[in-house]
């Protein structure tokens, strides 16, 4: 290649006091990663996670079993299981996949009977299908309790954290009052003034009926009281977001504090609020078995993963496989969305990243 000269009235710089770059110069200016989002960063992590893979995986089973399982299964959880349009009365406590009297006798003349999967309870009712609904009830409690943490968590948080002095102490007073507050003892008086308060009009109200009083004193308790966690940490976030360039740019051309909250402040601290609203589901979930557990959950029939470990307690020594299977779903969902929560932090918290 030959030499480029310089002109001598050229005022450019002369080109022989450069030198070609060398390979190893020229990688360095090549890009070695394309460029993502924070999210997708986030996901790309946790799909790395190993444990939190195979929660998602757990979790997917559970949701599709507990969805689709009554559109196969043709028993339903408050019905007693009938041979051919008749009551049998010889089904009680049957082991899994164990066939009664009335049934073994229907199958042996060419009838087909649906096998009961985890046996039945006392009363004849087929337990996996209870089971199924039971699962579906803990699972609902603790989407709600997450969606109602969410929304009322990340509002108080964001106005208490952006308004700042004055208005910032008195709702924060007003978090450590609410942490004072007992919530077992709320949702039993709740309970109690719910039902003494309605009286009969409790059976013609459409939640009453389906949830219960006891399921809507927990929903109450839920949006009372067990959003001051997510609120404390979405408010700490912002007082220190708050002051970065960027808002102080957004102030001075004009934007509004719900503009400026909803555009710059809560999508710069997502991570917090992914991490709080999936470890808030598994507690959700235990509290809400806990308290069936106690009696003051869901109301029969409609049976609760809780419940119904409560109602084989007392038949323990003569049939633990009625208590084992809701014991057993109960850890899976908890621990599963457990380790989900913690594959979330160390993929979306930046902190944790190296």
């Amino acid at each position: 290649m030959e030499a480029v000269k310089k002109n001598p009235l050229s005022m450019q710089i002369d080109p022989a006091l450069f030198e070609p770059a060398t390979e190893d110069e020229k990688q360095q200016q090549e890009v070695m990663s394309e460029s993502v989002t924070f999210f997708r960063d986030g996901m790309r992590k946790l799909m790395k996670n190993p444990l939190a893979v195979g929660s998602i995986i757990v979790l997917i089973l559970i949701i599709i079993t507990i969805i689709f399982a009554p559109l196969v299964v043709p028993y339903s959880y408050s019905g007693i299981a009938k041979v051919n349009g008749r009551r049998d009365r010889t089904n009680k406590n049957l082991s899994a996949f164990q066939y009664s009297q009335v049934e073994q006798e229907y199958i042996d003349q060419g009838g087909k009977v649906f096998p009961h999967i985890m046996g039945t309870d006392s009363l004849g009712r087929d337990y996996f299908i209870r089971v199924v609904y039971g699962a579906r009830v803990s699972l609902t409690v603790g989407l709600f309790a997450s969606i109602l943490v969410l929304i009322i968590g990340v509002i108080y948080g964001s106005i208490a954290g952006y308004a700042g002095g004055r208005t910032d102490l008195i709702m924060m007073r007003i978090v450590d009052i609410i942490y004072s507050l007992p919530d077992m003892l709320i949702i039993i008086l709740l309970s109690v003034v719910i039902k003494s308060s309605l009286g009969e009009d409790a059976s013609q109200n459409f939640v009453l009926k389906t949830f219960g009083a006891n399921m809507v004193s927990i929903f109450i308790v839920f949006g009372l009281l067990y959003w001051v966690g997510m609120a404390r940490l979405v408010r700490g976030q912002i007082l220190t977001i708050k002051n970065n360039e960027y808002i102080l740019a957004a102030r001075a051309i004009g934007a509004k504090p719900a503009h400026i909250i909803r555009k710059h402040i809560i999508p710069n601290c997502i991570s917090v609020i992914i991490i709080t609203t999936a470890l808030q589901i598994p507690s959700a979930i235990f509290t809400e078995s806990f308290l069936s557990f106690v009696g003051m959950g869901v109301e029969a029939p409609m049976p609760s993963l809780g419940s119904l470990a409560n109602t084989a307690r007392q038949g323990l020594q003569s049939y633990p496989d009625k208590l084992i299977y809701p014991a057993v779903l109960i850890v899976l969902i908890v621990l599963a969305f457990n380790l989900l929560g913690d594959g979330l932090r160390d993929a979306f918290d930046p902190k944790l990243r190296r």
